[in-house]
């Protein structure tokens, strides 16, 4: 049988047969195309003398009932900023009614009982449904690495005639059948630049161009038994490799450009998926889940009620914090929140400080409101504005000269960041016995051992930035036209040797020895000398350390850096090697 013979056969299996018109204004499908079908499925023995279904056909449908669902509720949802740092997105309630209660009973309804959520990020808020729905959890442990194709392969033994939804949905009607005849997946009828896929004449749901918008993609689907292998097997495939972490679970749909579902049109209006703050409000103005304490501090600084704070987006994660940026009366700002273990890492207090140093000097970026207390920030957003490319030669050149201007403003703070404390600081906050790492504690003696020298050359302290990467150099213009760089988020500046910025510099561009070499003589245009260059080696060596400590104690809070952290550890090893193969040629000229 043929899709639309399916659907006539679905139909009908529905509702009693009254007239082909009827079937066509139910089907969408035209009076001819309707009698055909009918025609075919009588002679197929599926429909009687008064179209009405046989045995054969029934037993066609006890074939294909829908046995299960799987809902994929593992993610973070970085783009419900800021209310998802209590509630995940399954948990938020809309009119009256949590976004996965109504999804599970959507399916009770039509007699699926045997119901998997794979959970992830704050997966004990998911522990209530196993009692109240009987509900089956699956727990993802690498959520923030990788995206909802492997919850789906966690839970891929169980897919046959299965519907598979995400936890984001709200659907005015009930999305799900007792019966189901074929391989499904739901778009919108609304085209959209943001999907990669459109039904085309054929019914058939297929990748489109760069620059087609293809149909909103809703992301519930059906899978029925026949296709079940096939698709379980390209998940597992997939699920594999490295390259795929970062995908949607769709990807496992498509051959040859074309995925192996049917396509299954709704109106926008009958299933919305609640991605973000905005959607939310769209969707129910009265949701108790709005209640935002950053949205009410923005309100309460800019002094206007709290609707006002309009087109809230979420940035790009940040590695400490996460920041969205919203608009007030046609201004646009951006709001810090601080992000999982914060509190252990930032004195707040001190940044305060910091600012109250250098708000005014045409440094750092155009700050609103800070508090002390809870780390939030509001800075104006600056238009047009570009972070540095660590890789144009341009764009470090002038980084390093403003770096250079800056440290030698001579700022003082009352407060040091004591590298070699701090590297012993992260290390207290695992709660586990030993670094992941086998060789660590040979690595920090080592490291532990440039301490010496490091101290012996530092010519003087002031404040330095300490987080200084390309990412926190913002290239701007000013007021007449002109380039300017800021540089942003201060949260770990302090006291110290203001060569260890370079050194932070050259770590998170992943530079090699060569371009770190040219980063110092970019910086120092007098030319380095040599003990400050190997100097600036131990650094780099000691700050590999520092931040693959860091990377472990946020690994542990379920955040998860991937090749960052293992290139910082890297760098710890490596660069120690640098340090005495340089010290002992230094050695070797002494008694040559």
């Amino acid at each position: 049988m043929n899709k639309q013979e399916l659907d006539i056969l679905l139909t009908l299996s529905f509702e009693n047969y009254s007239n082909q018109r009827c079937l066509s204004n139910k089907t969408g499908y035209s009076l001819g195309l309707v009698n055909r079908c009918i025609k075919k499925l009588s002679e197929s023995g599926y429909l009687d003398g008064e179209v009405r279904l046989t045995d054969k056909a029934e037993k066609l449908f006890a074939k294909s009932r829908p046995q299960n669902a799987i809902i994929l509720a593992a993610g973070f949802g970085m783009r419900m900023v800021p209310i998802n740092m209590e509630t995940p997105k399954a948990l938020l309630e809309v009119k009256g009614e949590r976004l996965i209660e109504r999804l599970i009973k959507q399916l009770n309804e039509v007699g699926i009982e045997e119901i998997y959520v794979v959970v992830g990020f704050m997966k004990e808020s998911f522990e209530y449904l196993i009692d109240e729905f009987g509900v089956k959890l699956l727990v993802n442990p690498e959520y923030t690495a990788k995206n909802n194709l492997y919850s789906l392969y966690l839970a891929s033994e169980y897919i046959s005639n299965t519907y598979i939804l995400p936890c984001d949905l709200w659907c005015a009607e009930n999305p799900f059948r007792e019966r189901e005849l074929y391989s499904w997946y739901m778009v919108s009828e609304v085209l959209t630049e943001e999907s990669d896929v459109r039904i085309n004449r054929k019914m058939e749901l297929v990748r489109t161009r760069e620059d087609v918008a293809g149909n909103k993609m809703i992301g519930i689907s059906y899978i029925f038994e026949k296709d079940a292998a096939d698709i379980k097997k390209r998940i597992i495939e997939l699920s594999k490799e490295r390259k795929y972490y970062g995908i949607y679970w769709e990807e496992a749909l498509y051959k040859n450009y074309c995925m192996i579902l049917y396509p299954k049109m709704v109106r926008d209006s009958e299933v919305i998926e609640i991605n973000t703050y905005e959607q939310l409000r769209e969707l129910d103005s009265s949701s108790g889940q709005l209640k935002s304490d950053a949205v009410s501090i923005a309100a309460k600084v800019l002094r206007v009620k709290e609707n006002e704070i309009i087109n809230i987006n979420v940035l790009k994660k940040g590695m400490t914090n996460r920041s969205f940026s919203f608009v007030c009366h046609e201004k646009k700002y951006i709001m810090r929140i601080p992000g999982e273990g914060t509190e252990n890492l930032i004195n707040r207090q001190e940044e305060v400080e910091i600012y109250g140093k250098i708000s005014k000097q045409g440094i750092c970026d155009n700050i609103i409101y800070i508090n002390a207390d809870n780390g939030y920030k509001i800075t104006e957003y600056i238009e047009g504005a570009r972070v540095c490319d660590p890789f144009l030669e341009s764009d470090i050149r002038k980084c390093m000269k403003k770096l250079r201007e800056f440290h030698e403003c001579n700022f003082y703070v009352a407060h040091e960041f004591d590298i070699w404390r701090q590297i012993e600081f992260y290390e207290s906050l695992w709660r586990k016995e030993a670094s992941f790492y086998k060789d660590y504690i040979q690595t920090r003696e080592n490291i532990f051992s440039l301490k010496a020298f490091t101290e012996q050359h530092i010519d003087r302290k002031t404040l330095a930035h300490i987080d200084a990467v390309p990412d926190n150099f913002l290239f701007m213009t000013d007021e007449r036209g002109e380039e300017d760089i800021r540089m942003i988020d201060w949260e770990y500046a302090g006291m110290q040797d203001p060569h260890i910025d370079i050194a932070m510099f050259c770590i998170y561009s992943f530079y090699d020895k060569e371009q770190v070499d040219h980063l110092i003589n970019l910086y120092f245009k007098e030319g380095c000398e040599r003990m400050i260059r190997i100097k600036i080696y131990c650094y780099i060596a000691a700050c590999g350390l520092l931040w693959s400590n860091w990377c472990e104690y946020k690994r542990e809070l379920g955040v998860e850096f991937g090749e960052y952290s293992l290139r910082q550890y890297r760098y710890a090893k490596e660069y120690y090697r640098i340090v005495r193969k340089e010290l002992e040629r230094m050695e070797d000229k002494k008694h040559a």
